[in-house]
């Protein structure tokens, strides 16, 4: 892992209607991973549904959502360069959270979901995961959500998963921000909670 410059500083702001450029040049040409486009859970189904849309149409269908203002997230920025995105929004723009029997719950209009991060290689490990979860539950309260939910996928004490298996988070970067685990898993993804008063 690349050491970051300490004089430079991670700095998070919501996402705009014109940052396409700045999610392109993030999640480059394989749409962060496997040409998801952060639309894993906007799909509501997966199978040949999923294939289907991997790549090129997930890339159309994220880009409109971003330049029509409905699709919402907080983006890292090191000085001018992109280093980090996390997906935050109302739980309904997230169909698919309810096909996952361990996901599944009674939620309100005002329950948000927090469910993917992306920071690429070479700037995990120096704070830029958590500086996007503190941004977007400011983000989700400003917004008037009442909740935020979080899928952290569990890990055993020594085992080590590729970035791309953890895209949800993993339980220790949710806890510090006050996330109480409500379905837990010993191991795949856990549902936690973040009561927002």
């Amino acid at each position: 892992m690349a050491t970051r410059d300490p004089h430079i500083a991670i700095t998070t702001r919501a996402l705009k209607r014109d940052d396409w450029p700045s999610i392109e040049r993030l999640f480059g040409k394989n749409g962060a991973c496997g040409g998801c486009w952060c639309m894993w859970w906007r799909v509501p189904m997966g199978g040949k549904t999923w294939d289907a849309a991997k790549g090129a149409p997930n890339r159309k269908a994220f880009h409109a959502l971003v330049e029509h203002g409905d699709a919402r997230g907080v983006l890292a920025f090191a000085d001018e360069e992109p280093v980090g995105w996390c997906a935050i929004g109302p739980r309904q723009d997230f169909p698919r959270l309810d096909r996952s029997k361990a996901l599944v719950r009674d939620w309100q209009p005002a329950t948000w979901s927090l469910n993917c991060l992306f920071v690429p290689s070479r700037w995990r490990g120096q704070g830029v995961a958590r500086a996007l979860i503190a941004a977007a539950i400011d983000l989700a309260r400003q917004s008037g959500a009442s909740e935020i939910e979080a899928y952290p996928q569990a890990v055993a004490a020594g085992e080590r998963q590729a970035g791309a298996f953890v895209w949800t988070g993993v339980p220790g970067l949710f806890t510090p921000f006050g996330f109480r685990a409500v379905h837990r898993h010993e191991r795949g993804r856990g549902l936690y909670l973040l009561e927002l008063g």
